[in-house]
């Protein structure tokens, strides 16, 4: 496939320089983006541990690399591309796309039915009156 972008580090004229990162693809749902999530730790100083953080970043996604949702990429630091963007996808480096189960493969769970409601047994007693 020959790559017509650009905005490509490979084919285009894109020049990448600075941060060199790796992260997954958790979004693809835009054009020629995706949503790149790495996750890191952080230590906490107070209590002397560390806790997991992740940052979301927004890449430029080549025509010739084309990362999709569930790849492990690299990415580099290059000039703004857009508000978002800038960082470029260079290279995936694996992929987790497995073939879709069907989702009929999967029992389906049966709705339990709902036990009646008990109404209250108290018997009302109308006051009686003296009329006389």
């Amino acid at each position: 496939m020959e790559c017509k972008d650009v905005n490509c580090p490979i084919h285009g004229e894109l020049a990448t320089r600075g941060t060199v990162l790796e992260g997954e693809v958790v979004s693809d749902k835009m054009e020629k983006t995706v949503i790149v999530q790495r996750e890191y730790f952080v230590k906490v100083k107070k209590y002397d541990r560390f806790k997991r953080a992740r940052s979301r970043i927004a890449v430029h996604n080549p025509e010739c690399v084309h990362a999709n949702t569930g790849d492990r990429v690299r990415i580099m630091e290059c000039r703004r591309l857009s508000k978002t963007v800038s960082f470029v996808v260079v290279e995936k480096l694996h992929s987790d796309q497995v073939e879709a189960e069907p989702e009929q493969a999967k029992p389906a769970k049966k709705p339990k039915a709902k036990a009646a409601k008990k109404t209250s047994t108290k018997k009302t007693v109308k006051k009686k009156t003296k009329e006389e």
